[in-house]
């Protein structure tokens, strides 16, 4: 996966799974040929698995997943990946609303472990009020009423993520434009700094301002993500969105490349035990 823009959410599972599947079968010395023969299927099949192109069969998986020696345990999960890859995941439900390339982004968000962001424009949408996001959606390009408020119930379902059983590890650098920038109504950003104090409550959830004096800094390329994943057989996945779409990076140097700019940049920014003071600060100002 190098550069997915239109990917769904389902497609962006696969793509991993399949460079999975990709280096199980050359590990295993097995040419495309090989492993079409043991499913009695044309060698394209096996291409089309590995690039993600439409579902997978989960006995074609299973079969595959033997003949290439993968131990018990790790077909198991391996297994249980696909399963959860075919199925739709609960923001189809704002198919609607959603945009294509955004829903890969969300399926990500679901599946990981950390969330790793820098923020130059925008409170993070898991830490957006409701009236802070469709304030912000309105000032964007949607003027379309419905549309606006089937985006908003979106992102609020998003944010049940935090709270959930096992909520992700959800570390941001926010730049302090964010918060000085009058995008929204007074009252509406005082209630979303108040939101910002509150989270910042809970263990899984670290917050770190870029203040003004740090003029440069290598997030001024524009915002990024990374996830991370509990499991071993996904690679660590960086997203970059832009006017038109978004690309999602999944290739070790790239990802690297971005990992290690944002641990210079939390190295710039403010200390994380600094957010609390510096939120409430803003609070009095506005």
């Amino acid at each position: 996966m190098t550069a997915a823009q239109s990917a769904n959410a389902t497609t962006i599972r696969l793509m991993v799974l399949g460079r999975r599947l990709r280096d199980l079968r050359v590990a295993a010395g097995r040419s495309f040929e090989d492993a079409a023969l043991l499913l009695d299927v044309a060698p394209l099949t096996i291409r089309r698995m590995e690039l993600a192109r439409g579902r997978w069969k989960l006995p074609y998986v299973r079969t595959l997943l033997e003949a290439y020696g993968v131990p018990d345990d790790e077909a198991r999960v391996f297994m249980d990946l696909v399963r959860e890859a075919n199925q739709p995941g609960w923001w189809h439900r704002y198919r609607d609303a959603l945009p294509s390339w955004f829903s890969g982004y969300v399926s990500l968000e679901e599946a990981a472990s950390l969330i790793r962001a820098y923020e130059p424009h925008y409170i993070p949408g898991l830490l957006q009020t409701e009236d802070y996001a469709r304030a912000v959606l309105r000032r964007g390009v949607h003027d379309n009423v419905r549309e606006v408020d089937r985006r908003v119930a979106l992102r609020m379902e998003r944010q049940r993520l935090l709270t959930g059983a096992r909520p992700p590890e959800l570390w941001v650098v926010m730049d302090e434009t964010v918060l000085r920038r009058p995008m929204v109504p007074p009252a509406v950003l005082r209630a979303q700094v108040d939101r910002l104090i509150e989270l910042l409550d809970l263990p899984h959830v670290k917050l770190q301002i870029m203040p003004f004096e740090v003029c440069a800094h290598e997030g001024m390329y524009g915002p990024f993500h990374i996830f991370r994943f509990p499991h071993e057989e996904i690679s660590d996945v960086a997203y970059v969105e832009n006017l038109v779409g978004a690309v999602y990076l999944d290739e070790y140097d790239d990802v690297t490349n971005f990992q290690e700019a944002l641990d210079r940049m939390c190295a710039q920014a403010l200390p994380v035990r600094s957010a609390g003071a510096f939120l409430a600060g803003i609070r009095k100002e506005l």
